[in-house]
């Protein structure tokens, strides 16, 4: 009955593991068969970072897990491999320092082990994860990838706004590990024994919208391995889809009107790229509000050329998947055609040429004009290399065609910009194109050319007359004021 009276009292809490820094301890008790919470007392009195993680001088609980978690998966019975793998993801929820290379070094290295040692368990499974292992799998990945995003000194900012494509990228010190973290979640998304129902509750919009977040991050390494991770998402839960254009939405509209600064905008595109290519057809009115709302206006900040090669990807496939947004798609580019900025005009030139690739002679028909008013100016540009790109349309034998058929409307808006081009255009080059277009459409239509340069030539006469007489009356307001100027003299010298 003693014996019965002692059982019942509460036992005595066995003494804790300092750490070897001092202040740091957690109780050595029996860890029970579900995952133990770390509870880390201090006697600095500094408390544990939320959501289970822990800041960087806090590693009792991560020395008092390593004996135990440190065990093979082929060293246990099947019955304890969930444990050891719970155990693994909870230890693996202490983050460590990266900004002192020389610090902590053998934590790291067991860290990042343990790591491994996830990745291939989870590549590995037969079977399905239960609801446990789940939750820590994405506790774990929450800890360790959605943090405060490293950026360069506002100063390099700054230069780097010139010389865009020349900046050299931030690397993030904890990348050795953040790049296995990424291997894990990609291996558990792509995973069969990942019940999709189950792992919605876990990988939630909220979680969807921290790892769009990530895509901020100056590593480019990161940016590559987000990309992936979030197209396998986009691919495995369908009831995410619209969320996710619905975020990439509004991060692109954010940039383009409001913060003109995000690094991951080509990524983004790269995936979207592959969304409109799987769109099905007939493309739903809200696909085509993201092409005009979101998409085109990307045309207007700066920075383009960091990204331009997947935005003429993304809008060529909506206009191969619908025929009829060509007309759209060209007015808005003519809408943000830029004005003093030479190589990013080459770039729209660049894109025109590839849509005009996938336009249907009808929707041609549509934009024709006010298309080639701006290719006319282009034409006669100044800048050898905008007239360059401009000529370089006639290699092109879809748009040549296009053009050949419309020939009666088009050469009359061009033809000044070629004529004055072949006489005083001070690039040899551009001469030589030029006079190479002129030969394509006098072949094609003598009549039509000899039409052409009798208009202007009858301009010219016009233009030379309106000037003389310009002229005239200058000079006889000249003279005017020259006799009012005498007269004004006298009078003040009678007085």
């Amino acid at each position: 009955m003693i014996k019965n009276i002692l059982n019942k009292l509460p036992r005595k809490q066995s003494k804790s593991v300092e750490n070897r820094d001092g202040g740091v301890s957690i109780s050595s008790s029996k860890v029970p068969t579900t995952v133990k919470s770390n509870k880390i007392s201090s006697s600095n009195t500094k408390a544990p970072v939320p959501n289970g993680t822990y800041s960087v001088t806090e590693y009792g609980a991560f020395e008092d897990g390593i004996a135990k978690a440190q065990l093979s998966f082929n060293d246990v019975p099947i019955s304890e491999k969930q444990n050891l793998f719970l155990r693994k993801l909870s230890l693996c929820c202490v983050v460590l320092d990266f900004t002192d290379p020389t610090k902590n070094l053998n934590e790291k290295d067991i860290k990042r082990q343990i790591l491994i040692e996830i990745v291939d368990y989870v590549a590995s499974a037969s079977g399905k994860f239960s609801e446990i292992a789940m939750q820590e799998f994405i506790r774990m990945v929450s800890v360790n990838l959605f943090r405060t995003l490293l950026s360069q000194p506002r100063e390099n900012k700054v230069l780097q706004s010139f010389e865009v494509e020349e900046a050299e990228p931030l690397i993030d010190p904890s990348w050795p590990h953040l790049q296995i973290v990424y291997e894990c979640l990609l291996k558990l998304v792509t995973s069969p024994g990942m019940d999709t129902k189950l792992a919605k509750r876990y990988i939630s919009r909220n979680f969807i919208v921290k790892l769009l977040d990530l895509f901020n991050s100056e590593d480019p390494r990161e940016r590559e391995y987000l990309k992936t991770v979030l197209h396998r998402i986009y691919g495995k839960f369908m009831v995410y889809r619209p969320f996710i254009r619905k975020v990439i939405n509004d991060i692109f509209c954010r940039f383009t009107f409001e913060t003109e600064r995000y690094n991951g905008i080509a990524e983004l595109l790269e995936i979207l790229g592959s969304i409109i290519n799987g769109l099905a057809l007939p493309l739903k009115e809200e696909h085509k509000l993201f092409l005009v709302r979101a998409l085109i206006p990307l045309h207007k900040p700066k920075c383009v050329s960091v990204y331009h090669q997947q935005l003429t990807y993304c809008i060529t496939q909506f206009v191969e998947k619908d025929c009829k947004l060509a007309d759209t798609v060209i007015r808005c580019l003519l809408k943000y055609w830029p004005v003093t900025n030479s190589s990013k005009e080459v770039m729209f030139l660049s894109e025109v040429e590839e849509v005009l690739e996938a336009t249907q002679p009808a929707e041609f028909l549509r934009c024709m004009i006010p298309l080639f008013r701006q290719i006319a100016r282009c034409l006669h540009s100044s800048n050898f290399q905008v007239a360059e790109r401009a000529l370089f349309l006639w290699n092109n034998d879809r748009v040549s065609n296009l053009v050949n058929q419309n020939r009666k409307v088009i050469l009359p808006i061009i033809f000044c910009s070629l004529e004055k081009n072949g006489r005083s255009h001070w690039n040899q080059s551009v001469k030589s194109l030029t006079l190479n277009v002129c030969k394509i459409f006098s072949e094609s239509d003598p009549e039509l050319f000899a039409e052409c340069s009798l208009k202007f030539k009858e301009d010219e006469a016009q233009e030379e007359e309106v000037k003389r007489k310009r002229e005239e009356v200058w000079k006889r307001l000249e003279k005017i004021a020259s006799s009012n100027e005498a007269a004004t003299t006298r009078l003040s010298e009678d007085r």
